[in-house]
């Protein structure tokens, strides 16, 4: 734990440095024009989903940080990619009887409290393989947090450094979580509701890839935050959603009808193979449509793809409005020198 906290307070004391005035400048700019989110937090550095992994986000000088919130055993919003948990916690070293009939050990059978006692290390496979080999091999105590713990954090450090950094949350696997039992979209609503993040005023995106989650967020929950629809491929398994249809013009039709934004994988707006741009973001912009595809890592580029080139791609030629990136500052500073504003 001290190694974390010390991160922390170095991290503070780099705000006043030059590097850091010029990306909170940007920053601003940013704010109007292109969106810069933080995927996991400054994941290709710390990891994923950890209040530091957060901290270096907000330092680095993302607009926004994401969260992937599952359910706990009692019901606590939870920040975690998966439902799974035993590919980035020690869960299987301190619970080793925990694990379901498939051999995965799922938040949704943990406490809050036995969360809590888990340390969070770099993704790996489940053969137990670091995911990107050459992120972070340290052994620092990065603990799970929950979503409470993240808004409050994130607000704090605006706070302090006098920024707008926003929130940009996604409610995971909400279909699985209703077989379950569990309403995860009540829970997550009831947080970001004592925090005043479900009106348009609000520095925040809500994403699902479940249409169904998004339409009872405006409809039954009467959230007038922006929401966006995550697409996927298909056997994925996301949802029972048909992504196919979704990136059709009568899903994109569809999608406006109660949405704001798209959240595509990026092959969705280019192919790599044949050197084009499939029509997805045109589309999609021309009803007006925000388009933040998933997602730029320095360390994961398409074949014979710098991270220039990339950027270049989806930034300046396929205009994209926004990027989830593993890599802020990699992407910011792209964005630096290319000086490019993009006016809405």
């Amino acid at each position: 734990m001290m190694m974390t906290v010390m991160m922390f307070f170095l991290l503070l004391s780099t705000s006043q440095d030059p590097q850091s005035e010029a990306l909170s400048s940007l920053n601003t700019e940013n704010e109007t024009s292109f969106a810069v989110i933080a995927h996991r937090g400054a994941s290709g550095y710390l990891p994923e989903h950890t209040l530091d992994a957060a901290t270096l986000a907000f330092m680095q000088g993302a607009d926004y940080i994401e969260q992937d919130i599952v359910l706990s055993a009692d019901n606590v919003p939870v920040v975690l990619h998966d439902i799974h948990i035993d590919t980035v916690t020690n869960v299987e070293s301190l619970f080793p009887e925990r694990f379901r009939e498939d051999g995965r050990f799922y938040a949704i059978d943990f406490t809050w409290a036995e969360l809590q006692t888990l340390f969070v290390h770099e993704r790996q496979n489940i053969q137990g393989e670091q995911v990107y080999p050459k992120r972070y091999r340290g052994r620092a105590a990065f603990k799970v947090a929950s979503l409470e713990q993240h808004i409050q954090h994130i607000k704090l450090l605006n706070k302090i450094h006098g920024k707008n950094v926003g929130f940009y949350p996604e409610i995971k696997a909400s279909e699985w979580h209703l077989e379950q039992g569990k309403d995860i979209t009540l829970f997550v609503v009831n947080v970001l509701k004592e925090h005043d993040l479900l009106d348009k005023q609000s520095k925040i995106f809500i994403q699902s890839f479940y249409p169904p989650t998004l339409k009872r967020l405006k409809y039954e929950f009467g959230v007038t935050a922006p929401l966006v629809q995550l697409i996927a491929e298909n056997d994925w398994a996301e949802s029972s959603a048909d992504y196919d249809y979704l990136r059709t013009q009568a899903g994109l039709t569809e999608i406006a009808s109660y949405a704001q934004g798209i959240g595509p994988w990026l092959p969705h707006i280019y192919s790599f193979e044949e050197s084009q741009q499939t029509g997805l973001v045109a589309n999609a912009q021309a009803l007006g449509l925000k388009v933040h595809p998933y997602t730029f890592r320095a360390d994961d580029l398409p074949e014979a793809m710098t991270s220039e080139s990339l950027l270049k791609l989806t930034i300046d030629t396929i205009r994209v409005n926004g990027l989830f990136t593993d890599h802020p500052d990699i992407t910011l500073n792209y964005l630096k020198s290319s000086a490019r504003s993009k006016q809405e």
